[in-house]
C-alpha cells in the first residue's frame, strides 16, 4: 500500500512525523508537504512561479509551496504511482466548523478527493502542548477502515481531536460541519509611525448550537469524524434561482 502525507504546518512539523510513523504500519509513506508554515492558505495552487522540490531524507521531500501544490507534484511527479489514500496533518489547531473553507490542511485532502484517491485530514484542537499520538493512532485506524470499508465519490473526511491523552478520549463521533457566529475577529492597531494596519483573527469563538456538529464533539471530549463533499452545489435553492426567471 502507498500512502502520501502532507501538511500545512511544513515538513518539520511534530505532528506530520509522528502522522508517517503512525501510518507506516499500513504500507509505504512518501511525506511531500511545504518547506514553510502555510495555515490559511485554503486550497491556493501555485501558476506564476516554480515549484522547488528538496528531498529532506528518503521518502521525504519538502515543496516551496502550498498543501494543493504538494499533492499535486508528489502524484504528478515524485510518487512512483498512485497513492492509495492521502492523510493530511496533524494539523496545530483545529479545523472545525467554517475553518475547512481557509484551511490548508483540509485542502490538501480536498485536492487528492478531486484525484478520486481517498483522503483524510487530521487536526488536534489546541494551541499549544500538543499530545499528537492519540490522533497519530486514530488516523491510521481510519485509514484502514477507509481502504476496506471504501466511501461515496468526491467525499473526504475531516478529523478534529481534543487535545487528551488518548486514555482520556471519549471516543469517536460521526459529525456535521458547524457553523461559527461571525464576531468581528479584525483588530486595528496603529504602528509605531502612527499609521493605522489591521490583523485578522481574534479570540472569539461563538458556534451556533447544534448537538450533532463537530464542535460539540470535541468539546465534549469526543473525536469528530464529518464527511465532507466536492460539490458544494445547494441543491435546494436550484429550483429557487431558476423560478426568479429573470435571468436571460
Amino acid at each position: 500500500m502507498l500512502i502520501l502525507a502532507t501538511n500545512d504546518d511544513g515538513v518539520y512539523s511534530p505532528g506530520l512525523t509522528i502522522l508517517a510513523k503512525a501510518l507506516k504500519e499500513l504500507g509505504e509513506v512518501y511525506v511531500v508537504a511545504p518547506d514553510r508554515e502555510q495555515s490559511a492558505v485554503s486550497h491556493a495552487l501555485t501558476l506564476h512561479r516554480p515549484l522547488l522540490v528538496e528531498q529532506v531524507m528518503d521518502r521525504v521531500f519538502s515543496v516551496n509551496g502550498t498543501p494543493t501544490d504538494c499533492v499535486n507534484i508528489a502524484v504528478g511527479g515524485l510518487l512512483p504511482r498512485m497513492p492509495d489514500i492521502v492523510v493530511s496533518g496533524i494539523n496545530k489547531g483545529g479545523n472545525l466548523g467554517d475553518d475547512v473553507t481557509y484551511s490548508g490542511t483540509v485542502s490538501a485532502a480536498f485536492e487528492a478527493a478531486i484525484m478520486g484517491i481517498p483522503a483524510i485530514a487530521v487536526s488536534m484542537v489546541a494551541r499549544q502542548d500538543f499530545i499528537f499520538q492519540g490522533a497519530a493512532e486514530f488516523a491510521a485506524r481510519l485509514a484502514r477502515v477507509l481502504l476496506d470499508k471504501g466511501m461515496g465519490k468526491d467525499t473526504l473526511l475531516n478529523v478534529n481531536v481534543p487535545n487528551l491523552p488518548p486514555a482520556e478520549i471519549k471516543g469517536v463521533k460521526v459529525t456535521r460541519q458547524g457553523r461559527r457566529i461571525w464576531g468581528g475577529s479584525v483588530l486595528e492597531r496603529i504602528d509605531p509611525r502612527g499609521k493605522k494596519y489591521f490583523w485578522i483573527g481574534g479570540e472569539v469563538e461563538n458556534w451556533i448550537d447544534s448537538p450533532d456538529a463537530d464542535h460539540e464533539a470535541v468539546k465534549q471530549g469526543y473525536i469528530s469524524v464529518t464527511p465532507l463533499k466536492l460539490d458544494l452545489t445547494d441543491d435546494a435553492a436550484l429550483g429557487v434561482v431558476r423560478g426568479w426567471g429573470e435571468l436571460g
